[in-house]
């Protein structure tokens, strides 16, 4: 079980549950095409944005497995929202969990994807006690693949058209991380996702 205390901060950034004043900032960046590009939904409208916005404000706290900790991104020089980052326990016998982060485009650039990720990792490994995380992408999504390699995961596999998405064959790329490289990486001087880098 894992229930944080909030906000999560980080040199730049304020990790928090999402809120019902988070709607326009989630609608901004879910109705985009490039934003559900490599992900499983199409652009959203503002009222199927509104509906996620609910499951997401329920998603504080990871209480049984398969549950998701979903969290809103927010800027704490700007106060502005500029993405989410979660995590899901996949399996409590073989301690698993999977990260995953959406940052609307107009903050790319800034390693915003990096240093929320990085806290994720850090939940998933020293909150919840994982023993592996991995990070799941499109193949095509190179942007993505640069964040989980700045993070210190490893590329694990490349599967080759193992999926239909939105009426076609893709590729599916999985990065993964175990505890010890976790604590490896965080014993480090810059600690994981310590250094800014393009998103």
């Amino acid at each position: 079980m894992l229930r944080p205390t909030f906000p999560i901060e980080t040199e730049r950034l304020a990790l928090r549950p999402f809120r019902e004043d988070d709607l326009d900032s989630l609608y901004a960046y879910q109705s985009l095409p490039e934003v559900a590009r490599f992900l499983y939904w199409e652009p959203r409208d503002r009222e199927e944005s509104r509906s996620f916005l609910r499951e997401k404000m329920a998603a504080s706290s990871l209480e049984k497995e398969g549950d998701w900790l979903v969290l809103a991104v927010e800027w704490r020089e700007t106060g502005d929202l500029v993405g989410e980052v979660n995590l899901q326990w996949r399996s409590r016998e073989h301690q698993q969990g999977e990260i995953g982060y959406i940052l609307n485009p107009s903050f790319h650039g800034k390693g915003f994807a990096t240093e929320a990720a990085g806290v994720v990792l850090r939940l998933g490994f020293e909150g919840l006690g994982l023993h592996r995380i991995v990070g799941r992408l499109d193949g095509r999504n190179t942007a993505s693949a640069r964040v989980l390699e700045r993070l210190g995961m490893r590329r694990e596999a490349h599967l080759v058209q193992n999926e239909i998405v939105k009426g076609e064959w893709t590729d599916e790329v999985v990065y993964a991380m175990l505890r010890e490289e976790w604590e490896a990486r965080a014993a480090d001087s810059d600690g994981p996702g310590g250094e800014p880098a393009q998103d």
